[in-house]
């Protein structure tokens, strides 16, 4: 199947991308050899005056293939190489050709596929809101293996173009435009290719900035003397980006991500050569970037995963395609206002209810805050604002709710207080609607006994900002129907979240493990570990705060809630360390961030600081653990505990526990998330530390039996035995 199309229109080659055998136009070992054979046609006719590049799809190219990128990954690092070499021999050849070539970027160009475009003598982008131009690499731990580290500093200079490539920046065509990534802009299909005529007509010979023609040979070559717009490597400027960029990368990164460090690198070697020598320092470093765990790990959750995940991967295949056009929500606090906004956002028809229509129409007016914020940002249509809004009924009537295809309560964590909204607001369900519980604690199958359906009760666990955060965690109570969880997949998906679906138990899967999170902090903290060190080690380790600030940002009074209830079920002894801290610090007073008082100090300067009382009540030892023994009581907390969620069968994959441990609570994306964690660093090594760390911290370290299993037989998790 033809991956690239060919035509010559007035003696300009067109060079179409149309790749049938994947949704989106890639990089890969299908379509690089035809691109390169349409190349060389293009060469080989005396007719041909001119190459456009473009595409017959609705974007331009997508990047490369990064499941050629994952069969490589733990190969020889010499065939990897070979890749890029290789794509980089075709870019450079039609950079050096002698005819002008111009990418007519019809749509979204990113990775692979802009640099495709930076080796064009000439860019212009067909003026789209939807589209994105970058090169987003390093946020799946790659760098631009297609010459776009050194092509996009010789273009901009290093200032302009170092935040481009480690931050992984997306433009929009005007936002491009501006930074220099392309030169003009065309607004229909028809002006983009007059356009790309008319520049080849007036540009017969064009020579990239960083290239010159020999005087003897009259070939192509780089020049050696090559002055870098803005300053060179070892000027002033070139000093202060490199040293202080380097600088502020370490303490983002911990050192973790290799790829943001190694682009530093890339480009601080290669715009001291020429161009064609910079291209194989980049290919080297390339290669040891893309055959790193981190890069591994990164792609198969954070990309690939995330997208089986967003395609529905855990619904159920025997349920047709539900629609969920209006939804109610009970409670319009923080929570039900957030769930408000993202599904109007998404076209629905929302139902906002609280117990008073004052209470409702304040709920409503976090959504007009939120689309103000999104019009003066540039975000949202300012003529679309009205149209969301009017899609949200504040009321205080339940009668309002009736006909809704999917009613989610999101009141207070209290069981009765569920119960008495669940049998108040069911009857009012469409036919074979659903009833959702956003709960983060309390078991589903308990709540569903308020229910005159059980079948048709489901837990839908968001998280806080609703508007920013990625993750729905979807609870299987014992009861729910795949239908009710298809319902809900549909939803998830509509309003553009990535859902995980788990089966029910206390603290189901994200609240139970980041959980222990914050309860090792509190264990280091009973243990005589310095606070600073506990707080340094969790960020260090790659969590996004340490874990006694973010027991702040949760309230000590709800871990002391949550824990007395689990000591009251007898599930926790009342010896238990958060129980005990919980209870110490809400007879303080000190409830956390809201009450400006609990492991930090929140002044009103809004510096927060480590509350100089904490010495008081957990004298720091004079011995203290070297960091990396703090980061594993951490890390390896977390990995255990989600191993016995998946055992017991709370997880129902892998995938399920990787995503929602990076997208629910921040466990770092290095790792690829928690049971990719005890693969990251082994499972006969996480094995042997689980012990170590049980003999030495105590029994919540132990390894599983059927961890040992796994361990012994050299199996994943695709293959362990549940219980």
């Amino acid at each position: 199947m033809a991956a690239i199309n060919y035509a010559v229109d007035q003696s300009v080659a067109i060079i179409s991308w149309n790749m049938t055998s994947a949704p989106m136009n890639v990089l890969n070992d299908e379509s690089i050899p035809e691109f390169e054979a349409a190349l060389k046609r293009a060469y080989a006719d005396s007719e041909v005056k001119g190459i456009i590049v473009t595409s017959d799809k609705n974007e331009f190219v997508a990047g490369a293939d990064l499941k050629m990128i994952l069969r490589n990954n733990d190969k020889d690092p010499a065939e990897m190489l070979k890749v890029s070499a290789e794509l980089n021999r075709i870019f450079r050849a039609m950079e050096t050709s002698g005819k002008p070539a111009v990418a007519a970027i019809n749509g979204t160009a990113l990775g692979g596929g802009f640099e495709i475009c930076l080796a064009c003598h000439y860019r212009i982008a067909l003026d789209t809101p939807k589209t994105q131009i970058g090169l987003p690499e390093v946020t799946i731990g790659l760098l631009p293996g297609g010459g776009g580290t050194q092509r996009l500093p010789r273009m901009l200079g290093m200032e302009m173009a170092l935040p481009l490539l480690v931050e992984g920046k997306r433009l929009n065509p005007k936002e491009a435009l501006q930074a220099g990534l392309v030169n003009d802009l065309a607004a229909s299909r028809e002006e983009l290719l007059e356009k790309a005529k008319a520049w080849i007509a007036a540009n017969p010979s064009p020579l990239q900035p960083w290239d010159e023609r020999d005087r003897k040979t009259g070939q192509i070559v780089g020049k050696d003397n090559f002055k870098v717009p803005g300053g060179a490597v070892q000027s002033p400027m070139g000093v202060r980006v490199f040293s202080g960029g380097t600088a502020m990368l370490m303490d983002k990164t911990r050192g973790n991500y290799p790829a943001p460090l190694a682009i530093m690198s890339c480009v601080y070697e290669g715009l001291q050569v020429n161009i064609d020598r910079a291209l194989t320092i980049e290919g080297r470093y390339f290669v040891k970037v893309a055959t790193s765990n981190v890069a591994k790990n990164l792609i198969q959750t954070m990309f690939l995963g995330m997208n089986e995940a967003n395609k529905g991967a855990g619904r159920p295949k025997n349920i047709p395609p539900t629609e969920v056009k209006k939804v109610g929500i009970l409670g319009a606090g923080m929570m039900g206002s957030g769930i408000a906004y993202v599904s109007a956002l998404a076209g629905l028809q929302v139902v906002l209810k609280d117990v008073s229509a004052a209470a409702a129409e304040k709920g409503k007016d976090y959504s007009r805050n939120l689309l103000k914020k999104g019009v003066e940002r540039g975000k949202v249509d300012p003529l679309k604002v009205d149209g969301i809004l009017n899609l949200i009924h504040a009321t205080d009537r339940a009668e309002d709710l009736r006909g809704c295809d999917l009613i989610i309560e999101a009141v207070f964590e209290s069981r009765d207080l569920k119960a008495q909204v669940t049998k108040g607001a069911e009857p009012m369900l469409a036919e074979n609607g659903v009833f959702a519980s956003n709960t983060s604690t309390l078991p589903i199958t308990g709540l569903a006994q308020a229910s005159a359906n059980p079948e048709n009760f489901i837990g839908l666990h968001f998280f806080s900002p609703v508007d920013k955060m990625q993750l729905v965690e979807i609870i299987m109570g014992r009861q729910t129907s795949d239908y009710a969880l298809a319902l809900c997949m549909d939803y998830v998906k509509k309003i553009r979240k990535t859902p995980i679906v788990v089966n029910d138990s206390r603290g189901f899967y994200t609240s139970r493990v980041f959980g222990t999170y914050t309860a090792e902090g509190m264990e280091l903290l009973k243990d005589g570990v310095n606070p600073v060190l506990i707080e340094n080690a969790g960020k260090d380790a790659g969590m996004p705060v340490g874990p006694l600030a973010v027991t702040d940002e949760v309230a000590l009074d709800l871990v002391y809630k949550i824990s007395g209830q689990a000591v009251h079920d007898g599930v926790l002894q009342e010896t238990d360390t958060s129980y005990r801290i919980g209870k110490t610090f809400v007879d303080l007073g000190r409830l956390g961030k809201k009450a400006k008082a609990g492991f930090y100090e929140y002044p009103e300067d809004g510096k927060k600081y480590l509350w100089l009382g904490l010495s008081d009540l957990f004298p720091v030892s004079e011995q203290q653990p070297a960091i990396e023994e703090v980061k594993k009581r951490l890390l390896y907390r977390q990995a255990i505990e989600t191993v016995r969620c998946f055992e017991e069968g709370v997880i129902r994959t892998k995938l399920d526990a990787d995503l929602g441990s990076v997208l629910g609570w921040g466990f770092p994306p290095y790792t690829g998330g928690t049971l990719s964690f005890v693969e990251f660093v082994g499972t006969d090594n996480f094995v042997r530390e689980c012990d170590r760390l049980a003999d030495t911290y105590g029994e919540r370290f132990r390894p599983t039996d059927r961890l040992r299993q796994l361990a012994d037989h050299g199996e994943n998790f695709h293959e362990m035995k549940r219980a």
